[in-house]
């Protein structure tokens, strides 16, 4: 299921994302996948959004959240729902899918049946592993669905974390020489 999900990101996300832009296979597979979200989509829609708690800059460490929420439009019950979280890497020159291993422990539900005008609401917890500028999106598909549905896309943009803090370093670097050199006079009072 992981490989799938990954392949689905790569086909499915990657073309929206860099394909339009360069001709390539990438590109002329996008309008196949734009036609065949329409007949889904009459039944389906998918609403995507960070939630208002997230920080503003986020950095390398923090968490972000998302929120999702699937309806129901049509007039029949959707079985076998299945909703995951794709993340997609955007810098210039990095443009990759983005394995959830250490990043997300929520990558996927699934709901048995969503009736007709039901919701299904979601919390997407994420942890910044990576700096970088970053798109996610949720994805639908029903067992009997004949297409995908996507969110639109969120983008964030994560800043590094310096790797040496001053207010941590600086006590301990001007400390464990002044307890040593305090120590050696100490000693050669007594000697």
């Amino acid at each position: 299921m992981k490989a799938r999900m990954i392949l689905a990101t790569a086909s499915l996300a990657v073309p929206l994302l860099i394909g339009a832009g360069r001709p390539s296979y990438a590109a002329s597979t996008a309008a196949p996948a734009v036609q065949a979200v329409v007949g889904e989509a009459a039944s389906l829609t998918v609403e995507f959004a960070p939630v208002a708690t997230n920080p503003a800059a986020p950095r390398m460490g923090d968490r972000l959240a998302f929120t999702s929420s699937i309806r129901n439009t049509g007039a029949t019950p959707v079985e076998g729902l299945i909703a995951w979280l794709s993340l997609v890497q955007v810098d210039r020159g990095h443009e990759q899918p983005v394995d959830l291993e250490d990043w997300s422990a929520h990558k996927a539900i699934a709901v048995a049946s969503l009736a007709p005008g039901a919701a299904v609401t979601t919390n997407w917890p994420m942890r910044l592993i990576q700096s970088g500028q970053y798109r996610v999106v949720v994805s639908a598909v029903s067992r009997a669905g004949a297409a995908l549905t996507p969110s639109t896309f969120v983008d964030f943009t994560v800043a590094p974390k310096p790797v040496v803090e001053s207010g941590r370093v600086l006590p301990v670097a001007l400390g464990v020489p002044a307890l040593l050199v305090g120590g050696l006079l100490l000693r050669r009072r007594r000697v």
